[in-house]
């Protein structure tokens, strides 16, 4: 169904050199994006201030609605239309979750199980953010992950990227939770003898380096798909002729005025890529909402969502 564009010796070379860097990267002082470094006491400033702001809806009585929203996951589906989508692959089913967070509300494995096990779908992809926290154990989201994992087996497979609240110690687990982790490389999905390419980068907005922009440097593929987590490689995408460019990162903002602006939306390639559907030249992207909560559990003006996007080809 599926095949590693590199060799499995080419792959385990890949990833050694890969952890190695990240391994460096998560351990500095300073996180790493395409426009340079930038200290980690930003997002300990901004929890403080998220948890003050906590303590004040908590005093005016909104903080049980906004938590009680943050439970409630949409199913958005889409159709995205193609003229030169294989015709193999017409009517293809995508699963998109994005940033789980799954360890940030009590019982929330539970509540995605609840969403995910309604929906038919022909492959998944996982685009980064599994826990809570930047740093420390992840070790308690194994358990919950595992048993979600129960739910999203594709029959084309089930592909994840990391993001920035994620360690490249977690890609030991890939194959006991029944996913496979694409680090800076892709991988080939075969059906009826017709092929398209997927392409899965290492999170750029805190570990970015050259090798996430050079695996999308890719030819030869009728249809391509990227996974990313956050907007940031798009350009470099759609000038590779990427057809599809699947990320999250921004939750939508998470707490948003009433006509869905964003008051933080941790982007900074424009509001267009803050949620839903977007274009660069002809590629489409789609910025998911995501499934979990950063920061503080609630939500305002933007739920959460698992998306079911549909290929037709035109």
């Amino acid at each position: 169904m599926y095949s590693f564009i590199d060799d499995q010796e080419r792959r385990k070379e890949k990833h050694l050199i890969w952890a190695a860097t990240r391994s460096a990267l998560e351990n500095i002082e300073f996180f790493r994006n395409k426009n340079g470094k930038k200290s980690k006491s930003r997002w300990d400033l901004l929890v403080r201030l998220l948890n003050i702001f906590a303590v004040l809806l908590k005093f005016t009585g909104y903080y049980s609605k906004g938590y009680s929203n943050a439970k409630t996951i949409r199913i958005n589906k889409i159709t995205l239309d193609y003229p030169d989508l294989p015709a193999a692959f017409d009517g293809f089913r995508i699963l998109h979750l994005s940033d789980l967070h799954i360890d940030h509300i009590p019982g929330f494995a539970s509540i995605i199980n609840s969403q995910v096990k309604k929906l038919e779908f022909d492959i998944c992809f996982l685009t980064g953010d599994y826990r809570k926290d930047l740093s420390g154990s992840f070790a308690h989201i194994l358990k919950p992950f595992k048993i979600l994992s129960r739910y999203i087996q594709a029959p084309f497979g089930t592909f994840a990227v990391l993001g920035n609240h994620d360690t490249y110690l977690m890609a030991q687990y890939e194959k006991e939770v029944g996913i496979e982790l694409l680090v800076n490389e892709s991988v080939e999905i075969e059906k009826d003898g017709q092929k398209i390419l997927i392409t899965g980068t290492d999170d750029p907005f805190n570990y970015y380096t050259e090798q996430a922009m050079l695996c999308l440097e890719t030819r030869g593929y009728d249809f391509k798909i990227a996974l990313v987590h956050t907007t940031e490689l798009a350009k470099t995408a759609a000038a590779n002729k990427y057809d599809l460019y699947l990320c999250g990162h921004t939750h939508g903002g998470q707490i948003c005025l009433k006509d869905g602006f964003p008051l933080i939306s941790h982007q900074f390639e424009g509001k267009r890529f803050n949620h839903g559907q977007w274009k660069i030249g002809k590629m489409t992207g789609y910025t998911s909402r995501g499934v979990g909560v950063s920061g503080i559990p609630i939500r305002f003006n933007c739920p959460a969502e698992i998306t079911l996007i549909t290929l037709v080809r035109k």
